[in-house]
């Protein structure tokens, strides 16, 4: 996350200094005073509650589908019942000023926030230019907001997906279609070339199988014209496919090739029933990993070879995996390396995994969250698949609302 990172982390209120004594040793996300300190009373009951119908997976799988619906519908009630709930507890807010609030909150609490306009699935040309145009403002606010290194786009908002999917598959696109391509290098280097002049991050996300091999390419050739004095632009790594860490090696000697820095987010992965669904409806191998296990073992992987290579890798554990955390913190501190160093660091979502990311800011890493906006149609896909990722993963939730009630025991509210 490069310069601002350390910036960020000058003020006397902020993380521990490099030669400090506290390391991963230190880091205990048991401790909930720390993790929820940033949440009254109030908000940390309304945390619980919400979290506990969110257990529940019959519940939030009938509430998305009923949600979906409601949305396009556009029903009267609908937003203010979202905005209440789940948009309130996974968005920074509306619009960017909305944010600012949130980014202060994180700030005090020693995470910094990664913005994310929340729009996918762009078709027209008004809708793309708009996501564009809005990524820019984003780009103009994190430079000038000490506390926002980076910012995160979606090629899926900058293009009609079915471009992607023809030039995946290798075939011909039409006249209009290469016009559309045409266009959004346009976009995406118009992003890109703003945050190196500004100096602010640019995560790319990873999207389905079926679109990510054209996106791998435009983000190769963006990091090839603008990580050369620093790291601008981060490719997305899905783990829980099984090609992925591979990928990541080839694409990090890419870099040491053609001399420039490489840029590396890596994630387990987001649309894993999707794509099993997709590979037995269309009779081809699924690119998922076997099992959990094996997705851990190259997540795992990943991280040690980033953070060894840290010298021209700037990589970001973006997790929400206890161990694997406590695997980078450690790795930091085994080989000797200043854990401020800008090319190492932590991020998890925008209201979820407090206990992770607080305590490891409080530990003194560069650590940030993921924070989420736009108007409220635009990003409930995004919300539901919060929703459904969260009561599908029981173990990880059933320890943060476990948590938030020993937090809530603690305070005696």
């Amino acid at each position: 996350m490069e310069s601002k990172i350390n910036e960020a982390s000058m003020s006397e209120s902020e993380p521990p200094k490099p030669g400090s004594k506290m390391n991963s040793d230190s880091i205990d996300f048991t401790d909930t005073k720390i993790a929820f300190s940033a949440k009254t009373d109030k908000e940390l009951i309304k945390m619980g509650r919400l979290f506990g119908l969110m257990n529940k997976s019959v519940l939030v799988n009938v509430g998305s589908k009923i949600g979906l619906v409601a949305i396009k519908l556009r029903l009267p009630f609908v937003d203010y019942i979202v905005k209440q709930t789940i948009f309130q507890q996974f968005c920074g807010g509306e619009n960017l000023m909305d944010c600012q609030k949130s980014i202060d909150t994180l700030y005090k609490n020693n995470s910094l926030t990664i913005l994310d306009f929340g729009a996918e699935g762009k078709s027209n040309e008004e809708e793309l230019n708009s996501v564009m145009e809005e990524t820019m403002r984003a780009i103009e606010f994190a430079a000038s907001n000490v506390s926002v290194p980076v910012i995160s786009t979606k090629i899926t908002g900058l293009v009609d997906n079915n471009v992607l999917i023809k030039l995946q598959n290798k075939e011909e696109l039409t006249s209009g279609e290469q016009r559309e391509y045409t266009a959004l290098l346009e976009r995406i280097d118009n992003i890109c070339s703003k945050a190196a002049e500004l100096k602010v991050g640019v995560f790319v996300d990873a999207e389905e199988s079926w679109l990510q091999d054209p996106i791998d390419d435009i983000v190769m050739d963006m990091m090839s014209k603008y990580n050369h004095d620093r790291v601008n632009v981060y490719n997305t790594y899905q783990l829980y496919r099984h090609d992925k860490l591979a990928d990541l090696k080839t694409h990090h000697k890419m870099t040491i090739e053609g001399g420039f820095l490489f840029g590396a987010k890596l994630v387990r992965g987001a649309y894993m029933e999707k794509e099993r669904e997709r590979a037995s409806e269309n009779g081809y191998k699924s690119p998922i990993q076997t099992d959990k296990a094996s997705t851990d073992r190259d997540f795992d992987a990943g991280i040690d070879y980033c953070v060894r290579n840290y010298k021209n890798i700037a990589s970001c554990c973006a997790s929400h995996n206890v161990e694997s955390n406590l695997k980078q913190a450690a790795l930091i501190d085994e080989l000797g390396l200043d854990k401020e160093h800008p090319h190492f660091n932590f991020c998890q979502l925008y209201g979820m995994s407090d206990y992770i990311t607080f305590n490891i800011g409080k530990a003194g890493y560069n650590v940030a969250k993921y924070v989420p906006y736009g108007p409220i149609k635009d990003v409930v896909p995004y919300l539901i698949r919060r929703a459904q990722e969260n009561s599908s993963v029981t173990g990880e939730m059933s320890r943060e609302l476990s948590l938030i009630k020993s937090e809530i025991k603690r305070r005696g509210i």
